[in-house]
């Protein structure tokens, strides 16, 4: 299961290990093609929002508590908002620009599949969509829809794991 940037991880690992994995299950997450970075499946003003950010920290990303409370936990309180918040860590920034290089691309993989959409999620804009611009580049695919934001983990953490257990059903 890969939620957001452990969409392009789970894609590494069904390319080198598919024969280990019974069904791929992403969350609101990138679904790469072989040669893209997560900077090539944002929109342009996000790069230089990561770029500014990552030359400011050294080469690492972390978002404002603003622009993360809106875009990310926007179904929270600011307590809850804000202790979420706490616990996280800046992320390297190459993670953002390296490509991914994939044998295969997951659409033609003979694996189960399965993309879960929470509906309030605004980490990105409602013209770049998770679903379906992103959940398509899977081939055939379970789709499993939840009320939530990026972050249902903080705020509703048994929907998530409801919908992830959904998605993984045989």
């Amino acid at each position: 299961m890969g939620h957001s940037y452990g969409g392009i991880a789970i894609s590494k690992a069904a390319d080198e290990l598919p024969e280990r994995i019974a069904r791929l299950v992403c969350v609101n997450a990138f679904v790469p093609l072989s040669g893209e970075s997560l900077n090539s499946m944002v929109p342009p003003h996000y790069v230089g929002m990561f770029d500014a950010i990552a030359a400011a920290m050294g080469g690492a990303v972390m978002l404002p508590f603003p622009v993360w409370r809106d875009a990310f936990i926007n179904d929270a309180d600011a307590a809850l908002a804000q202790s979420a918040f706490d616990q996280l860590n800046p992320q390297p920034y190459k993670t953002f620009t390296d490509a991914i290089a994939l044998k295969t691309e997951l659409a033609a993989m003979q694996l189960g599949k399965s993309y879960v959409n929470f509906l309030a999620d605004a980490a990105l804009p409602h013209s770049m969509p998770w679903h379906p611009r992103l959940s398509e580049r899977l081939g055939l695919f379970r789709y499993v829809v939840g009320q939530g934001s990026h972050e249902t983990c903080f705020s509703n953490p048994k929907h998530l794991a409801e919908k992830i257990v959904e998605a993984g059903r045989d």
